[in-house]
C-alpha cells in the first residue's frame, strides 16, 4: 500500500513556474484535475490509464497514464478565431532552428522527427476524436518529436489548428483519457519509436484556436520518482508553442500597438 507520504511525493503540492510570465499552465494534477485518483499502490496508475495498445493494422493507440488540462490562455484571445489568423502553419515557423535543440533545468532535448499533417484524421486515432476535429475546423496536426540529450526521456510536442477556442477546449476535453474519445498518434522517430508505452504524462493548453500538448516520459515508459520530473520534462519539450507568441505579433491590432 502507498504511504500518504509517497503520495505526496508523487502528486507534488506545488510546481516550479516557467520563467515566462505568459505561460500560466499546467496548474496541479491535484488542483486542475482530479481526474487519476490513486487507491492502490501509484504504480497501478499504468495499469489503469496508461500504456499502448496496436489496432489490427499495427497502428498506435497510446494514452497518457496523466493528462492535465490547462484553461485558455487569456493573454491569447486575439487568437480566439482563425479567420484572424487564417495563415497555415509551417514546419519551419514551429521548430525553428532555435527549437531544434530545447531544455529546461537540467533536461535538454534535440528534435528527432517533425511533420504537419493537413489530414487530421490521419495522425489521431479514435472515432468521436475525429469527428469533433472535423467538426471543429481542423486542419493542421503539427507533431514533433524529443530525445534528451542523455537519452533518458523521451517526448513529443503537439499543437492543433482548430477553426475557434470553443473548438480548441472541445478537443482538449476529448483529448482527457477518461472520455475515452482518442489521441493523437505520437510521431515515429529515431530513438522514440515505443513513445507511449508505460508511465506517460501529457499537459495541454489552449491558446485561442490552437491545442498545445507536451507529451513526456521515460525512455522505456518506467514511472518517474514523482510528477516533478515530467513537468520539468514538459516545459522544455513544449517550447516550440512559442510560436503562438509570434503569431499574436502579427496580429493587426498587435502592430498598431506596439
Amino acid at each position: 500500500m502507498t504511504t500518504r507520504k509517497a503520495e505526496e511525493d508523487f502528486w507534488p503540492a506545488d510546481r516550479p513556474q516557467p520563467s515566462r510570465p505568459a505561460r500560466s499552465r499546467k496548474l496541479l494534477i491535484g488542483v486542475v484535475v482530479a481526474v487519476v485518483v490513486i487507491v492502490a499502490a501509484v504504480a497501478t496508475a499504468v495499469l489503469v490509464m496508461g500504456g499502448e495498445e496496436e489496432t489490427g493494422g499495427g497502428r498506435s493507440t497510446a494514452l497518457p497514464t496523466v493528462f492535465t488540462p490547462s484553461m485558455a490562455n487569456r493573454d491569447t484571445a486575439g487568437l480566439a478565431r482563425r479567420t484572424a489568423d487564417p495563415r497555415p502553419l509551417a514546419e519551419g515557423e514551429v521548430f525553428t532552428p532555435a527549437m531544434k535543440s530545447v531544455g529546461y533545468r537540467k533536461y535538454a532535448f534535440t528534435l528527432a522527427g517533425s511533420d504537419v499533417s493537413a489530414d487530421c484524421k490521419a495522425v489521431t486515432w479514435g472515432a468521436r476524436l475525429q469527428a469533433d476535429l472535423a467538426k471543429h475546423g481542423c486542419n493542421q496536426v503539427v507533431r514533433g518529436a524529443y530525445v534528451s540529450r542523455d537519452k533518458a526521456h523521451v517526448g513529443q510536442f503537439i499543437a492543433i489548428n482548430l477553426a475557434d477556442q470553443e473548438g480548441a477546449v472541445q478537443i482538449v476535453r476529448d483529448l482527457n483519457p477518461e472520455a475515452e474519445t482518442g489521441f493523437v498518434v505520437p510521431l515515429q522517430a529515431p530513438g522514440v519509436q515505443d513513445f507511449g508505452r508505460g508511465f506517460s504524462a501529457a499537459y495541454a493548453q489552449v491558446y485561442g484556436h490552437y491545442v498545445v500538448v507536451a507529451w513526456v516520459q521515460r525512455a522505456g515508459g518506467a514511472q518517474p520518482a514523482n510528477l516533478n520530473e515530467m513537468i520539468d520534462v514538459s516545459l522544455a519539450v513544449e517550447k516550440p508553442g512559442d510560436f503562438v507568441w509570434g503569431r499574436l505579433q502579427l496580429l493587426p491590432d498587435a502592430r498598431r500597438t506596439s
